[in-house]
């Protein structure tokens, strides 16, 4: 058994989910892959089910009832993961907009540099985005910024949705208390791991806009990081953060 899972959430995602899949399970180290399901109206199921044929003991799907939120969807994944014994557990998007070949790199820091959570960052190196418009750059460059400045987090890519734990740092963290759903539950979890002294380091990627299928961006997603930094930042000084006892 490998010892990493990749953690794909989907809705609609028909036009890149097979693609996706063949690429990571084409990579020189195993990675298994999950494939957290929330009830696409596109067939994005079906084409999971027909593939695990192919990668019966590579793929598995858990299917949900309705579109549930991109948060808790990584949570029921990083549970799954947890009790089937994953030592490495990722996060990737399924629209390429994550290049899968730096899995690799995301794995080799984690086991081999230290890393208990490893990001692949936008802005470690200067701002390494292809294909969006200036004005979302603009955006998604200093939402990093204020939530630098709101939670005195060292990260500097803080919203980077492309990641691996270790799972000593989700065994360390009580999932079920984890508030925020969006996209803003990226903060949520760096803080997290951040206040209970884990060690995170980001590595350079380059991330690329989605070519194919449509972008799950909202302002109520951008409205609740704003407000939910404000909270995680209350909740630290009030000292919530603790570690989950094994």
């Amino acid at each position: 058994m490998t010892d990493s899972l990749v953690i794909i959430p989907t809705y609609n995602e028909k036009e890149n989910i097979e693609r996706i899949i063949r690429k990571v399970v084409s990579l020189e180290k195993d990675f298994n892959i999950l494939i957290v399901e929330d009830n696409s109206p596109d067939g994005t199921a079906g084409i999971v089910r027909k593939l695990m044929e192919e990668f019966p003991e590579r793929l598995f799907i858990e299917e949900r009832k309705g579109k549930l939120g991109l948060g808790t969807a990584y949570i029921h994944g990083f549970k799954w993961a947890l009790k089937r014994g994953y030592d490495f557990i990722f996060e990737m998007d399924a629209d390429f907009s994550h290049n899968p070949d730096d899995l690799l790199r995301l794995y080799d820091t984690a086991k081999n540099s230290g890393g208990d959570l490893v990001i692949g960052s936008r802005y470690i190196t200067g701002v390494n985005v292809v294909n969006w418009p200036i004005g979302r750059v603009l955006m998604s460059y200093y939402a990093s910024s204020y939530v630098r400045l709101i939670t005195r987090m060292k990260v500097r890519d803080t919203t980077a949705g492309f990641k691996c734990y270790r799972s000593e740092v989700l065994k360390a963290i009580n999932l079920d208390k984890i508030r925020l759903m969006g996209y803003a539950f990226q903060i949520e979890m760096k803080f997290t791991a951040w206040k209970l002294g884990f060690n995170i380091i980001e590595i350079p990627i380059i991330f690329t806009d989605r070519t194919l299928g449509t972008s799950k961006m909202s302002k109520g997603i951008f409205k609740e990081a704003i407000l939910g930094v404000i909270k995680l930042r209350w909740r630290s000084i009030m000292g919530k953060y603790k570690r989950v006892k094994e």
